[in-house]
């Protein structure tokens, strides 16, 4: 487990007191049914307690706290199935921070540090992601494409957009349709959809810039990932505590204990991965192997606990009454986001042929 500063023991605890307190799952619950995006008044608040700077430089209104920092905040929202869009909009102004110019990064970096302006990634294509692919196009300051799952779309001011020659920021306006997709989690997502919408190119950033993007949205995806591993490994406890069976409280039956002690090792193996992918990017040292790994353990693990989850609380587990099913339909589309397993044990394998 990562050694913590004064600083970030204070901002992990404020996190998860505010979403034990202000935003539980029956938070969640509620935007669902209102059929919103997010709760706007939540993502307000997230705001004002300085979440949406926590990467951006001081002198563009921001804490500059650090990606650990991010993560902590980012895994307690995460144990609530908290729907806000600071994901995608930290990933956006650090695509701004990594590649903008200096005009860039005072035009757009102050609004997203305050929750004014909301970005989102719009990188991959296809069904599934296959990488750093795209047909995307740019000519004379105008691009065309069509990206296929983007998240947070529909607030989304800014879309910060993969083409064929570098990254480019879109402001949603003229030559941009969004088309809203309903995927299991039933969060904001959408097919975007850029017909010679003016675009600005994002040309500090070096060659590897959409690497570092990508990078990046890993290791937060991974952190959103432990939040809801823990969170449907402490609710599954509670349950095997409570719930009495042939006159014996479940949790007496050592099979059952055996199992959970299983997946506790499990989500202690992600917690390491995923800090350690996080501090790698605080460090700049071997960041896209950390990320690699980090997102692929948390892919394996939250899989392998949302299913046992429902599993121990039997058939009432995937009714709408539990909580613990709303985990595994958010767990199948985080698993599917910048990269499955399988392509990533792939991308690592390749990292280490040298």
């Amino acid at each position: 487990m990562a050694v913590l500063n004064d600083e970030q023991e204070m901002l992990r605890d404020m996190a998860r007191e505010w979403t034990k307190n202000e935003h539980p799952v029956d938070a969640w619950r509620k935007v669902r049914d209102a059929g919103q995006p997010f709760d706007a008044d939540a993502w307000g608040a997230m705001a004002e307690m300085g979440w949406a700077g926590i990467i951006i430089p001081e002198e563009h209104g921001g804490s500059d706290f650090g990606w650990l920092s991010l993560g902590l905040v980012i895994e307690e929202l995460g144990k609530s199935l908290a729907a806000s869009p600071l994901v995608a909009s930290a990933l956006a102004a650090s695509a701004i921070v990594l590649g903008g110019s200096e005009e860039q990064k005072a035009e757009f970096l102050p609004r997203l540090a305050a929750g004014e302006l909301i970005g989102t990634l719009a990188f991959d294509e296809g069904p599934r992601h296959t990488g750093l692919n795209a047909s995307t196009s740019v000519h004379d300051g105008r691009l065309t494409g069509t990206k296929a799952f983007v998240h947070e779309a529909s607030r989304a001011g800014l879309f910060v957009v993969l083409a064929q020659d570098g990254v480019y920021l879109v402001e949603k306006g003229k030559g941009i349709s969004v088309s809203k997709r309903m995927l299991a989690d039933m969060r904001d997502h959408a097919e975007i959809d850029f017909n010679d919408a003016p675009a600005q190119k994002l040309a500090a950033g070096g060659d590897d810039l959409a690497q570092k993007i990508l990078d990046r949205a890993r290791v937060l995806t991974a952190a959103e990932m432990l939040g809801m591993c823990q969170a449907v490994f402490d609710t599954t406890l509670d349950y095997l505590k409570q719930r009495v069976q042939f006159n014996q409280v479940l949790s007496s039956f050592q099979a059952l204990q055996h199992r959970m002690a299983d997946l506790y090792t499990e989500i202690e193996l992600t917690r390491s991965a995923v800090e350690a992918g996080l501090q790698a990017i605080d460090s700049g040292f071997a960041v896209s192997e950390a990320a690699t790994l980090a997102k692929a353990r948390a892919n394996d693990t939250l899989h392998l606990v949302s299913k046992e989850g429902i599993q121990l609380h039997g058939g009432i587990g995937m009714t709408d009454e539990y909580s613990v099913g709303f985990y595994l339909k958010r767990a199948r589309v985080l698993e599917a986001a910048w990269g499955s397993s399988s392509h990533l044990r792939d991308a690592y394998a390749r990292m280490k042929s040298y």
